[in-house]
């Protein structure tokens, strides 16, 4: 509570601030900016800066004496940001933070130098960025889970056999075409056309979290989390010596109480692994029911099964032939571009993946979110 109030106080004077500059800000607009930092990160100046923009002001001419104000306020050598960093633990690389606040003028003007866009650029972000998780400390680890919070996935999408009205096409609508004309009472009108719907392919996501994965089994499913919540068509799925499906427990808003439900459902958490017999396993028992038919299904594993190398095999026959695309991630790969599978299971697997990348850091996991929307080609 002690937080909440400085929190509050903190943007009253934000506001006061704003007032002297001549920036007609209300009570109500106060309370407002208020309430729409409840569900925000007060130690994240971009929440601070939109929160305040929405809220506060209401007249474009007002924005560039608003950016003034925002950055004498929270980028003054008086920094209220530093009491707000002690309202909520995070890490240092978001309190070592740099802000730009955006231009607020189209691209190519005169303002674009002075105004660059807004973004919490970090000084250590890029480094974290390529920086293994099994080497992040805790805190990085937190600060990388933040950073996903921001990553999107959209699967490729896919053409089905529905079709909807389109103002122009190749295939001719013949039943609005008539009907248009029976209103017209036989009179000839124009032709209507349609064209075939579009929608996301499903994207599963199989996660080992056997004990070779132990260094970025945690991260993985954090991403996992981010994933579930950004997207509608996603499954996750857990694997060690058995399959356990956590797209239930990824679905809870805060990431810690997520992660702690899918912990206690999975049994054989740094555990053996029997990569052969879970992917047989979800192919009986999931894939044939449509979770993964036309879909992209994501393993990530390091490939070393104790199983039988006939077992993988078949089985990820037979998940090929159901699914769209086949990812490995693999963490032993790195950023080894003439990287070749050593471990059985990898050499086992590798003549049925479509795309194999590293994830054993977070530009590796941006460089799915950006692959995944390309793999519809």
């Amino acid at each position: 509570m002690t937080g909440d109030r400085e929190l509050v106080g903190v943007l009253v004077a934000f506001g006061r601030a704003l007032r002297a500059h001549g920036i007609a800000v209300g009570s109500g607009d106060i309370s407002t900016y208020c309430a729409a930092m409840v569900p925000l990160d007060p130690t994240d100046l971009v929440d601070l800066y939109w929160a305040g923009r929405t809220s506060l002001i209401s007249r474009r001419e007002d924005i560039a004496g608003y950016d003034e104000v925002f950055r004498a306020f929270f980028l003054g050598e008086r920094n209220p940001v530093e009491e707000l960093l002690q309202l909520t633990a995070r890490s240092t690389a978001e309190a070592e933070a740099v802000l730009q606040v955006p231009a607020v003028d189209p691209p190519g003007s005169e303002q674009e130098e002075d105004e660059a866009l807004m973004g919490l650029v970090a000084s250590n972000v890029e480094m974290l960025r390529h920086k293994s998780f099994a080497a992040c400390t805790p805190d990085e680890l937190a600060a990388l889970r933040r950073i996903m919070e921001q990553v999107r996935l959209t699967p490729p999408r896919r053409r089905t056999r529905r079709t909807r009205p389109s103002s122009r096409g190749r295939r001719p609508d013949l039943r609005r075409t008539v009907r248009e004309s029976l209103r017209m009472h036989g009179e000839p009108v124009h032709l209507r056309w349609q064209r075939r719907q579009v929608k996301l392919r499903p994207l599963v996501l199989v996660l080992d979290v056997s004990g070779s994965m132990a260094d970025y089994s945690r991260a993985l499913l954090q991403f996992a989390h981010s994933a579930r919540r950004a997207a509608q068509r996603v499954e996750v799925f857990c694997f060690g010596t058995r399959l356990t499906r956590i797209t239930v427990p990824l679905q809870r808003r805060s990431p810690d109480q997520a992660l702690a439900e899918a912990a206690d459902l999975v049994v054989d958490w740094e555990g053996g692994t029997r990569i052969g017999d879970c992917i047989d396993e979800f192919v009986r028992g999931w894939g044939r029911r449509g979770v993964c038919r036309g879909g992209v299904v994501v393993i990530c594993s390091d490939g070393l099964d104790r199983g039988g190398p006939d077992t993988l095999a078949t089985a990820m026959e037979r998940l090929g032939r159901l699914c769209h695309h086949i990812v490995w991630m693999n963490p032993h790969k790195g950023d080894d571009p003439g990287y070749r599978p050593q471990t059985v299971g990898m050499m086992v697997a590798e003549p049925h993946i479509d795309v194999l990348l590293s994830g054993h850091d977070l530009s590796s996991l941006a460089e799915l979110a950006v692959l995944l929307p390309k793999l519809a080609r």
